[in-house]
């Protein structure tokens, strides 16, 4: 068998296994922040949790699947660790890219939850004034 189709083997099967990974221990933990995001609607951050999930695979995956053409044959055994760390290292920074984006992204909703629940007049109502006429 070529070593190219070796290295192909050995890069789909590592991805697809860290992609499986990252979204489920994302789903996993991330379900509890996502209910905090969404003021306690439990129905609501299950919903969003499984649309995150589903576009964190089809990004993931397409990337993986765009990532495997390689330009270059790989002749020995040394050529195919150094396109795996390459393929799978990219891989790695991409999911890693991926969780911080979702990560800041629900951060940013939650804290303007936060401040839409505290904000309070800057001076208490002291009265009411009626419409003037042709104003």
């Amino acid at each position: 068998m070529d070593r190219t189709v070796i290295a192909y083997v050995i890069y789909l099967v590592v991805s697809i296994a860290l992609t499986i990974w990252v979204a489920r221990t994302l789903s996993r933990n991330g379900r509890i922040f996502l209910a905090d995001v969404l003021r306690g609607n439990e129905k609501l951050a299950d919903a969003v949790n499984h649309l995150l999930v589903v576009g964190f695979y089809l990004v993931n995956l397409g990337f993986v699947a765009l990532y495997l053409s390689d330009s270059g044959n790989i002749d020995d055994t040394r050529g195919i660790f150094e396109a795996l760390s390459t393929k799978l290292g990219v891989v790695l920074l991409v999911l890693g890219v991926m969780h911080l984006g979702n990560v800041y992204v629900l951060n940013k909703i939650r804290r303007r939850g936060i401040m839409e629940g505290q904000q309070v007049p800057p001076v208490a109502p002291q009265g009411w004034i009626a419409p003037t006429v042709g104003a």
